[in-house]
């Protein structure tokens, strides 16, 4: 059999064995298989009243507990998983009998100390407080910068939410302002794979996105090592010669598509939860600090990333519960945000919730966000310059969701700049 109708049938087999537990209720199923469009919240709760530890049919467990969930994200007896694993079915990209480096398959997102440890140490001091700190007025001026070409009606997303963490990130690796374009169609790419690949067409599209990727960041640690400059490529090309091809093109993408398809989908949501609570724009036009803690109750509320998955590399206990080794736990850190036990009125938007940092958004551990205070910075400043800018905007038409269970954000969401009436729907 053709290695791509093998995998074409494998991709089928699994889609109808996880709708079919799906339907019957099972929870991790239930999270696999749900529409991207539709609103997950409810199915997490469900969950949730089933217990802290809810086994599934599919030899996994899920857990919904703020608690569980900060601890297995805290414990090296946790592995990460592959969306290889997530989805069940083997995926091998090449071209010409060569391996294509996955911008986040292969990066240091998806390792385990010590290799992890060593990658990330190599960018972490660009992420740094001070490091932020010093980046903060060049971020304004890109907010300010694509603010000033917005019109009275616009797409949030596609003209400003992704335009500022696009500018962001490639300022800080040194991209070329004539390859920006093309990053919001990779991210979106490599984001609706995040979840596991469910498709042969999502197979394709995979693979496409990451040979250019691959051409486009060779050419670019090929230019860097001749005109070296002040940004993390240059950085990496010439102050880590013995990094392999491999080490380098999968850090440069990660930082590249993890630093801004995060803070994308936080600013669309931040604007949603502005219309949805029209009593917070007016302290948020005003107020950088009320801002802040703006972003945080988004974050908690309805963050970028909705879970994550860990294995246990050993026999253990969780929780009451016995795990064998290689038992997969899905964290399902968006219900971990809406704990009762943890937040007070969980499900009350409120940005002045004095404990709303301690939500999972940005995971926790090791693995915890290496740019999470970027995009923190990015997105407050993103939705404090934009409502004060535009204090009655207002959505202009259907709001479309990204076509991901684990990211979410929207992909559309048309509005206008002095639309008094705020009516919401979602496509």
């Amino acid at each position: 059999m053709p290695s791509t109708l093998k995998t074409a049938t494998q991709f089928f087999a699994v889609r109808t064995l996880v709708r079919g537990y799906a339907l019957l209720g099972d929870p991790y199923a239930g999270v696999m298989a749900s529409p991207p469009d539709r609103d997950p919240y409810p199915m997490y709760e469900k969950v949730r009243a089933k217990g802290d530890m809810v086994r599934s049919r599919m030899g996994a467990y899920v857990t919904p507990s703020r608690e569980i969930c900060d601890s297995v994200l805290r414990d090296n007896r946790f592995i990460t998983a592959t969306f290889d694993e997530a989805s069940m079915v083997p995926i091998t990209l090449v071209k010409d009998g060569e391996k294509i480096v996955n911008p986040v398959q292969d990066s240091f997102l998806m390792m385990n100390p010590p290799t992890h440890t060593r990658l990330r140490k190599l960018v972490q001091p660009f992420f740094t407080p001070r490091a932020l700190k010093d980046r903060t007025e060049s971020i304004q001026k890109i907010v300010t910068q694509y603010l000033d070409r917005l019109d009275d009606r616009f797409d949030v997303v596609s003209e400003f939410a992704s335009q500022v963490p696009i500018q962001v990130i490639a300022d800080l690796l040194g991209v070329p302002d004539d390859h920006k374009d093309v990053f919001a169609r990779w991210g979106s790419s490599l984001a609706e794979t995040l979840d596991g690949v469910w498709s042969h067409k999502q197979l394709k599209n995979l693979h496409a996105t990451i040979i250019e990727y691959n051409d486009f960041i060779d050419g670019l640690m090929d230019e860097r090592r001749r005109n070296p400059k002040d940004d993390i490529v240059s950085h990496l090309v010439t102050q880590h010669e013995d990094l392999s091809r491999e080490d380098l093109v999968a850090t440069t993408g990660l930082l590249l598509f993890a630093g801004f398809e995060t803070t994308v989908n936080l600013i669309s949501n931040g604007v949603l939860k502005a219309f949805e609570n029209p009593h917070t724009i007016a302290p948020l036009a005003q107020s950088p600090e009320y801002a802040e803690g703006f972003v945080e109750e988004v974050l908690r509320l309805d963050p970028p990333v909705q879970y994550t998955i860990r294995w246990p590399r050993e026999r253990l206990e969780l929780a009451g519960v016995s795990l064998p080794k290689g038992m997969p736990v899905m964290l399902m850190l968006a219900a971990a945000n809406r704990d009762p036990r943890v937040f007070a009125d969980p499900l009350k938007f409120d940005p002045t919730r004095s404990n709303a940092r301690e939500h999972l958004a940005f995971s926790a551990g090791i693995h915890y966000c290496i740019g999470a205070g970027l995009s923190r910075i990015e997105g407050s400043l993103a939705l404090h310059e934009l409502f004060k800018r535009f204090p009655n905007l207002g959505a202009d038409g259907p709001v479309t969701r990204r076509r991901s269970k684990l990211i979410r954000g929207a992909l559309r969401l048309p509005v206008r700049a002095n639309e008094t009436k705020r009516s919401l729907a979602v496509k």
